[in-house]
């Protein structure tokens, strides 16, 4: 997915947003700021915003010294998220269609998306678990998704943020016994989920923790390690979370299922959807 302009004001904000979580002082901010719009001004728009949000997100983290400004508050919603799974868990065994409701919650914690909401509050979260109720997904794509994963062999699901990776745990509670793989960044990526954020959420239990072997946001082949890539190639089914790996992901040529909220007005475009709205889509490879 390339980026449009419209993409620029809110990686500019991204970008300003990850240096007050580093920094108080305004002339660090200010030095930085001008050095990276410096840097945003020479973007390649064929590239997907995700690609040019990682590009200015590693600049911060070398200017500043600090390679996890988001860690705080990573932990916090790791937290959160993890003491109300007992009650989710139950909301999920209850509803008279477990799988649909599990995917549901699963996009409810996409709203941990610190890239673009950085004023994170318990209306917030509290909204985003309370629509698990009234958001409709695409039934027949629902029906595909369920099908497959009890089809395949083998899963691969590409996690995106700390925090929501809790709510993967849900999902993954729903899958058969089968070989799953759960892959996370090797290195801090904004709020991106890491290791340590899924062995704290409980997904080692349910799948094979798997680095994509670098700090890109969402996921970029060219950027992965050759492990991941065997996974990615070979597994029966990949499911990506979240807009980051749905601009990165959804013109490769494998078949993918995208779990996410649609947060800005390109990717809405993009899947013909609306900001705010709940999907289950899926990519169709190219024909060669």
């Amino acid at each position: 997915m390339k980026t449009n302009f419209d993409c620029v004001t809110c990686i500019v904000r991204q970008t300003l947003d990850a240096l007050r979580q580093v920094t108080s002082d305004e002339a660090v901010i200010e030095r930085i700021l001008r050095s990276t719009l410096s840097t945003a001004a020479g973007i390649d728009y064929s590239m997907s915003p995700a690609e040019i949000g990682t590009i200015l997100h590693r600049k911060i983290r070398e200017e500043t010294g600090n390679q996890d400004p988001y860690l705080e508050i990573k932990n916090k919603a790791n937290k959160a998220a993890r003491g109300l799974l007992p009650f989710l868990r139950r909301m999920v065994e209850d509803s008279p269609n477990p799988f649909a409701t599990a995917v549901k919650y699963a996009i409810a914690g996409n709203v941990f998306d610190f890239a673009l909401f950085t004023q994170k509050d318990k209306d917030v979260f509290r909204k985003s678990l309370g629509e698990v109720h009234t958001k409709e997904l695409d039934p027949f794509k629902l029906y595909d998704l369920r099908s497959k994963i009890f089809a395949a062999k083998s899963i691969l699901l590409i996690g995106d943020n700390a925090g929501e990776v809790v709510f993967d745990r849900l999902l993954l509670e729903q899958f058969p016994s089968t070989k799953i793989y759960y892959a996370v960044k090797s290195k801090p990526a904004i709020n991106d989920v890491l290791r340590a954020d899924a062995i704290f959420a409980g997904i080692d239990q349910y799948a094979e923790i798997i680095s994509n072997g670098n700090d890109a946001a969402g996921t970029v082949l060219a950027q992965c390690s050759p492990e991941f890539m065997d996974v990615f190639c070979n597994v029966d089914l990949v499911i990506a979370k979240g807009q980051g790996n749905y601009e990165t992901l959804n013109n490769c040529d494998r078949e993918i299922f995208f779990l996410t909220q649609i947060k800005c007005n390109t990717v809405a475009h993009d899947l013909q959807g609306a900001i705010g709205d709940w999907v289950v889509a899926q990519s169709v490879p190219r024909l060669n």
